[in-house]
């Protein structure tokens, strides 16, 4: 599985949060790093994008190099980061791209400008199977408060598929959604444990990459990433003096 996605130095979210999942379900990552943060377990503090032609050119050698069964991405970096991630789907049209819009970290520090949003929801967000926004996340980008009106919105300006993801809620459960063009909705609910984790988003779309490349169908990726989420924050490790970190390295039946 192809990864575009930053660095957070805490080791709790970003590119090694997709890594270990990937990993733990059997998938072999290939990470390509779009960013660069000053991050701990509390917030984001500043980032800086790696040069874009440089993605590119890792870009171009991995996939003359490597089977890649499904792209992953998180935090892109700035708009001219996006525009070479777009480009390279335009030349792998039947890669499902299965995209985290990180636009901020759970402690408010920002990730994204205007042009990156505007960037993402123009190139990427039409190319994507899935996008997977928290419920902060979804309200910027569809304009409501009402989850199913924002992701309908969404939908509307040409995304495939949305997954409201509840992490950020409150409740004995946690509840994601599916919203798809012409079709009913679809929900999951998993239990909810303590209060937020530091890197839960980034781990769920990344295990649903793995599970698309895995062959799994989309609606059995998310129910596998699911519970794989779940099972990483029953095992969650205090890293630092702000959220847990979910362990994506817990004993895990890949078989499962």
């Amino acid at each position: 599985m192809l990864i575009v996605s930053g660095l957070d130095p805490s080791g709790g979210a970003g590119i090694q949060a997709d890594i270990q999942a990937a990993t733990a379900l059997g998938v072999h990552p290939l990470p390509v790093l779009s960013c660069l943060t000053v991050q701990d377990t509390r917030n984001v503090y500043n980032a800086a994008p790696v040069d874009a032609d440089l993605v590119r050119q890792q870009l171009d050698r991995l996939a003359a190099d490597c089977r890649i069964d499904a792209v992953k991405t998180g935090a892109m970096g700035n708009a001219a980061v996006v525009k070479v991630v777009a480009d390279f789907l335009d030349r792998h049209p039947d890669l499902p791209l299965i995209q985290d819009p990180v636009i901020k970290a759970a402690g408010g520090g920002d990730l994204a400008d205007d042009e990156l949003l505007d960037a993402m929801q123009g190139s990427l967000f039409p190319r994507a199977e899935v996008i997977t926004p928290n419920g902060i996340e979804l309200a910027q980008l569809g304009g409501s408060e009402e989850e199913a009106l924002s992701a309908r919105q969404l939908l509307d300006t040409g995304c495939q598929g949305v997954l409201a993801t509840g992490g950020h809620g409150t409740g004995k459960v946690i509840t994601n959604t599916l919203y798809r063009a012409s079709q009913a909705s679809r929900s999951w609910q998993i239990e909810r444990v303590g209060g937020e984790y530091h890197g839960t988003g980034c781990t769920l779309a990344a295990a649903i990459g793995a599970g698309r490349a895995a062959g799994l169908s989309l609606e059995d990726a998310i129910e596998q990433a699911q519970r794989f989420v779940s099972n990483a924050i029953n095992h969650a490790l205090e890293v630092g003096g702000g959220q847990p970190v979910p362990d994506r390295g817990a004993p895990w039946p890949v078989n499962q």
